[in-house]
């Protein structure tokens, strides 16, 4: 460990001024460097953090955190194990529904989409659409009302608004003296969502579950039953104990199977972005290197008597371990404090620069989430990253200081 000695005389040499100038710059640059990568490393990963919640969040409006259907067909008996679910102490909520593909025609214009059928005083226990209802709610799918609940973008490709019909044409076929014809049926907008997705907002709806089944003939039977959990991130183990537990007959996902793709994509993302904003840090600690070995440069007479005065070699080779240990701590904390603070801050000083400037930096509709940049600071990440820069900034030091500590003092004095 290090002895006062050491540390005196180390703390000494980081706060003196060097006989080259460009010694006590390229210390200084490379303190900042290591500030600025960390802080630059924090402040982006929470960014891309405060994505990947967005983007969690609003598919988990449309997709539970866990789905049950039959591989082979409907549920049958669907209501008792629905109850036998919902005794488990993972699960928090329920809800049945049924589901197929149609096609919707108003105005001239015809859309394919799925259609699910659903319990209106259920769904919120599973889902969130209800919350990011435009105009109208799931309360107003009435059995037997026939209405229909649609995404915005959907209702303005079929150009049609609250109060408006339109067609719902299934791929079932119903036999007429003119022949077989798909199976229609009327129904009234009763409700607008807006999930900020193209995937559910132009491509899914919503009817009561009575009018579904009608619809699509499928008496008391359901296509599945979704469930919410306590911990959305359980979702893996519990999908995968009921599908070990209910056998081949039935088909268990998770919303993270659902989207694995779309979340691989994001996971690969903030990997490769780590590994290109850590190269400033990298940069930092080989600037580190430099100002280190010039130090032991210029402190050459010093490291001589020093050692004249009997300090060992390895007590050399700690007090220029000193200089780089103070200077990645130095970086490591400061940029981790200013990271935190930027990324809690990140939505409001974007704002406040564009209306200082009169100009848009990004603009709102390119993205799904609800703020331009959404931020979640993971305490876990920026400890990593605090670390893995201060561990850098200290293995910077072991080659100066083991040429400090080679130095030999009868060479170095003589030319004093």
């Amino acid at each position: 460990m290090f002895k006062p000695l050491e540390l005196f005389v180390g703390l000494r040499y980081t706060r003196s001024k060097h006989k080259n100038n460009f010694i006590s710059f390229i210390s200084l640059a490379s303190m900042l460097g290591i500030l600025f990568g960390v802080l630059v490393l924090i402040t982006v990963l929470s960014v891309m953090n405060g994505f990947e919640k967005e983007l969690r969040d609003r598919i988990l409006s449309m997709v539970s955190h866990v789905t049950i259907s039959e591989t082979n067909g409907l549920l049958s008996d669907w209501r008792k194990q629905q109850q036998e679910l919902v005794d488990m102490p993972e699960v928090i909520g329920s809800a049945p529904f049924i589901r197929n593909q149609v096609m919707l025609s108003a105005n001239g214009e015809l859309r394919g989409v799925l259609l699910e059928g659903i319990l209106p005083k259920e769904q919120p226990k599973v889902g969130g659409v209800h919350n990011r209802m435009l105009e109208g709610s799931f309360d107003d799918l009435q059995p037997r009302g026939y209405g229909i609940a649609l995404g915005v973008e959907l209702a303005q490709q079929l150009g049609v608004f609250p109060g408006d019909k339109l067609t719902v044409v299934t791929p079932r076929f119903r036999v007429t003296p003119a022949g077989m014809i798909p199976r229609s049926k009327r129904f009234t907008v009763v409700a607008v969502y807006k999930i900020n997705m193209a995937e559910y907002d132009s491509a899914t709806a919503f009817i009561h579950m009575q009018d579904a089944s009608k619809l699509f003939s499928t008496k008391d039977n359901v296509t599945g039953i979704r469930l919410k959990l306590t911990d959305l991130f359980d979702a893996p183990e519990v999908s995968y104990g009921l599908s070990k537990k209910l056998g081949d007959e039935f088909t268990v996902t998770d919303w993270g199977q659902e989207n694995k793709s779309l979340f691989q994509v994001q996971k690969t993302e903030k990997v490769v972005m780590f590994f290109i904003l850590f190269l400033i840090v990298l940069v930092a600690v080989f600037n580190l290197v430099s100002s280190l070995v010039m130090v032991v440069n210029d402190k050459q007479a010093d490291i001589a008597i020093l050692r004249t005065q009997g300090m060992s070699a390895k007590q050399v080779k700690r007090i220029f371990m000193v200089q780089g240990i103070i200077i990645g701590l130095f970086g490591a904390i400061l940029g981790a404090i200013l990271g935190v603070l930027l990324a809690l801050n990140i939505g409001t000083i974007v704002e406040w620069i564009e209306t200082l400037f009169n100009i848009e930096l990004l603009p709102q509709d390119l993205f799904y989430a609800s703020s331009k940049f959404p931020s979640v600071v993971d305490f876990k990440q920026v400890i990593g990253i605090s670390i893995a820069s201060f561990v850098l900034a200290i293995l910077a030091t072991l080659y100066p200081a083991s040429r400090a500590a080679k130095v030999q003092p009868a060479e170095s004095l003589r030319y004093e």
